[in-house]
């Protein structure tokens, strides 16, 4: 019991942090609020701020890390005889329908502004990418795994590249959209049509690739 009210103290003091570091950068910008300020207005040390928050760029995007391996488990955790591709389908389409912020789908006025953030500041972007590519690494590891590909194999490094691709383009004309006003809930049927697209053109260039049970997954021939 003891352990689990030191955490829910530290979870709470993150997202004290968080918001009040939020609310800085929002009236006057990342690069115009310093670590110390940030501190003094959370009531907090400095040093209390970096034990939480090595940078200050994790007080804007430390939660992507949730997210940088969530493809690779989507394609570990699939239903047996599930190819890859129709299980990154199902879950990006399920997040779409929960509005989850992973998607750029969602208008919450605290999500809106950190993506306002992420897109305006060029340091967070190199974040936001290099979250990205640890992704990218991630789902290879996974596609490897599953296929029994062999290390100078380059298809399961192709194949996640093409998927991390589409995936980033969906992100992005979501935000975009949220980024001018419109609504999550107007969007969402074009956000479904776009997913649907993206995941029918992965699914003619890598066909029912990974195909197989978790377990003992096999390439299976792509159709032409």
């Amino acid at each position: 019991m003891v352990d689990g009210l030191r955490e829910r103290k530290k979870a709470q003091m993150r997202l004290h942090l968080r918001d009040v570091a939020l609310k800085l950068f929002t009236e006057r910008g990342f690069d115009g609020v310093s670590v110390a300020e940030i501190a003094a207005a959370a009531d907090v040390s400095k040093m209390t701020v970096l034990n939480y928050f090595p940078t200050k760029e994790d007080l804007v995007v430390s939660h992507l890390e949730d997210h940088v391996e969530e493809p690779a488990r989507v394609v570990r955790g699939r239903a047996p005889g599930e190819s890859a591709l129709a299980a990154l389908r199902r879950h990006f389409l399920a997040a779409l329908a929960d509005r989850d912020p992973a998607t750029g789908l969602s208008d919450a006025p605290k999500v809106r502004a950190v993506q306002e953030l992420m897109l305006g500041t060029p340091v967070l972007m190199m974040r936001v990418l290099d979250f990205s590519a640890r992704s990218r690494v991630t789902l290879t590891e996974a596609f490897a795994e599953a296929t029994g590909a062999a290390a100078d194999d380059p298809t399961p490094r192709l194949a996640a590249a093409q998927v991390m691709g589409v995936r980033l383009a969906l992100v992005t004309e979501n935000g975009r959209r949220m980024s001018i006003g419109e609504s999550a809930d107007a969007v969402y049927p074009d956000a479904v049509a776009a997913a649907n697209l993206a995941f029918d053109m992965l699914e003619r260039g890598l066909g029912i690739y990974v195909a197989d049970s978790p377990v003992t997954g096999s390439v299976s021939t792509p159709r032409r």
